[in-house]
C-alpha cells in the first residue's frame, strides 16, 4: 500500500514538475519583432521570424526587440554656415533596430539609449553639412537633397551599434530672432536687384525689337510707295495711249470735243438758275447751232 502511493506521489510530483517546466521550454515571436535568446548574459540565438520556439528552461531567457520603425523628435539646435551665418535646425528622425545582436551588446537593447545615439549622429552630419555651405546654398538644398545628406552622414556613424536611421529630416531651419529681419531685409534687396536687372534687360530687348520693326515698316513703306508710284506712272501712260487710240481721227476729234463742251455746259448749270450766257464764237456756240 505504502508503495503504492510512493508511485502516485511520484507521478503527482512528475506531472507538476512537467506543468511548470514546459511552459518555460517555449516561448512566442511575433510578426514584427525579434527574439534574442540569452544565456549566461550573453545572445547565443536570435529568432527573427514569427512562431513558437524553443529554449533551455531555467537557463536561457528571451528578450523582445521590435522590428517597428521608430520616431524621435531631436531638441532644436544652432548650427553655423562656411558663411559664419547662424540658424536654427529642427530635426526629427526615423530609425529602427537593423542588427539585434549588436544592438544588444553596445546599447543593451535600450530604446533611449539607441534615440540618443541616434540623436548625436544626426546632430553632428546635420552640423558638418551646414558648415561646408553657405546660407544661400542651405537653403537652395532644402528638401530631399538634404534630408538625403543628412541621413547618409548620420548612418556613416551610427552603424556600429546595429540600428539604421531611415530619414533625418529637418522640420524647420531658420533663422535667429536677432539676426532674422536683417537677413529678410538682404534677401529682399538681392531680389530687388535682380528683377531690376531682368526689367532692364525687357526693356533693351524690347527697344531693339521696336527698332527692328520700325525698320522693317519704314522699308516695306517705301517699297509700297515706290510700287504705287510705278503702278500711276503705267496708268498714266496706258490712259494717254488709249485717249490718242480713241481720238486719232478729225471725226473722233471733233466728238471727243462736243462731249467735253456737254459736260462743260453741264458743270455751269448749278443751282436754280439754269441760264447760259455764251459767246457767239463760243466753241460751244458753236456745236448748239450746228456750226462745227
Amino acid at each position: 500500500m505504502k508503495a503504492k502511493k510512493g508511485k502516485i506521489v511520484i507521478l503527482v510530483l512528475v506531472i507538476l514538475a512537467a506543468i511548470i517546466l514546459i511552459p518555460s521550454c517555449f516561448f512566442t515571436v511575433k510578426q514584427n519583432e525579434y527574439g534574442a535568446v540569452i544565456q549566461f548574459g550573453k545572445i547565443v540565438r536570435v529568432e527573427d521570424t514569427a512562431g513558437l520556439k524553443t529554449k533551455i528552461p531555467f537557463i536561457q531567457d528571451v528578450t523582445y526587440i521590435t522590428k517597428a520603425t521608430q520616431i524621435y523628435d531631436i531638441t532644436p539646435s544652432d548650427v553655423i554656415t562656411a558663411d559664419k551665418k547662424s540658424m536654427i535646425a529642427d530635426t526629427y528622425l526615423l530609425w529602427r533596430v537593423e542588427n539585434p545582436t549588436r544592438y544588444m551588446q553596445t546599447l543593451n537593447g535600450s530604446t533611449s539609449s539607441a534615440q540618443d545615439r541616434c540623436s548625436v549622429a544626426v546632430y553632428n552630419a546635420t552640423k558638418n553639412i551646414i558648415s561646408s555651405m553657405t546660407q544661400d546654398e542651405v537653403i537652395a538644398a532644402r528638401g530631399e537633397l538634404l534630408t538625403d545628406m543628412i541621413t547618409d552622414g548620420a548612418n556613416s556613424d551610427i552603424g556600429g551599434y546595429g540600428i539604421v536611421i531611415e530619414k533625418a529630416e529637418l522640420k524647420a531651419l531658420d533663422l535667429p530672432d536677432n539676426n532674422k529681419e536683417a537677413v529678410y531685409e538682404r534677401m529682399i534687396s538681392e531680389r530687388n536687384n535682380i528683377a531690376a536687372s531682368y526689367e532692364a534687360q525687357g526693356q533693351a530687348q524690347a527697344k531693339k525689337i521696336r527698332n527692328e520693326t520700325d525698320r522693317q515698316v519704314e522699308v516695306m513703306k517705301a517699297e509700297a510707295e515706290r510700287d504705287a508710284a510705278v503702278l500711276e506712272a503705267e496708268g498714266e501712260a496706258t490712259y494717254m495711249q488709249t485717249l490718242q487710240e480713241a481720238y486719232n481721227t478729225e471725226d473722233k476729234a471733233n466728238f471727243y470735243n462736243f462731249l467735253r463742251s456737254l459736260d462743260a455746259v453741264k458743270a455751269s448749270l448749278k443751282g436754280s438758275n439754269k441760264t447760259v450766257i455764251l459767246d457767239k464764237n463760243s466753241e460751244i456756240a458753236r456745236i448748239l447751232y450746228g456750226q462745227m
